[in-house]
């Protein structure tokens, strides 16, 4: 009952991640571009295709034991665990993914050297099926060319340990031994799935009031 009304709130506050589906000429090319990176030095995806890349990421989510980790820097061999807050605000040094492919795109294109402020971010769900998404910065990180392109890496799952089952979960994984991309794409801001509906909030205001006006100020107030 708890997991349901949670579930319901979720709904009203945020916004829920898509469910894509996929054809079999899809599954097709998803599955030859991924082993063509795979094979290749620089572990690179080309992507050459149409469809958009949040759709070919989730078909690898929901198919492949990997994980995806997005960042600015496009040429890294090997993360290493680093001292990191997690969702809960609990000190750990690991490295950080998610099963999230939206969620990493937003870490791959959100430009860290304008961060001036604090920003809000994540990927919540309350039965580990239906995943909740929102985004929010401050205004002086709006104003200070927040976006730009960026990479995500996708890591093999083996040493990573999932979120924990809580009434809220975030998207959130951990491995505390270092971990080596097995591939790795490319994106830009228009890949982003929720570009649209990034808000603004005071730096000084409370996370739960971020959360309570999120989906209002995605449709009425956008900074750009």
């Amino acid at each position: 009952m708890r997991s349901f009304l949670s579930n319901i709130l979720l709904r009203i506050l945020f916004y829920p991640a898509p469910r894509p589906i996929f054809n079999k000429e899809e599954e097709k090319i998803f599955n030859e571009i991924f082993k063509e990176a795979r094979q290749k030095p620089d572990k690179l995806i080309d992507y050459n295709v149409s469809i958009p890349k949040y759709k070919f990421l989730q078909y690898l989510s929901d198919t492949k034991p990997i994980l995806f980790h997005g960042s600015n820097h496009k040429e890294i061999n090997s993360f290493e665990p680093r001292e990191q807050t997690l969702f809960n605000g609990v000190m750990t040094k690991a490295v950080f993914a998610t099963k999230d492919p939206i969620w990493s795109n937003f870490f791959a294109i959100l430009r860290k050297g304008s961060v001036v402020d604090n920003f809000r971010n994540g990927a919540i769900s309350a039965n580990d099926k239906q995943w909740y998404h929102y985004y929010s910065l401050t205004k002086a990180n709006f104003l200070n060319e927040p976006w730009t392109n960026g990479v995500i890496y996708i890591l093999p799952m083996d040493s990573f340990i999932p979120p924990s089952k809580g009434t809220i979960q975030f998207n959130e994984w951990i491995s505390k031994e270092p971990v080596s991309p097995i591939a790795k794409l490319e994106v830009m801001p228009s890949d982003f799935y929720f570009i649209d509906n990034v808000t603004c909030h005071k730096s000084t205001e409370t996370v739960s009031k971020t959360w309570l006006f999120y989906k209002i100020r995605s449709k009425f107030k956008k900074f750009k």
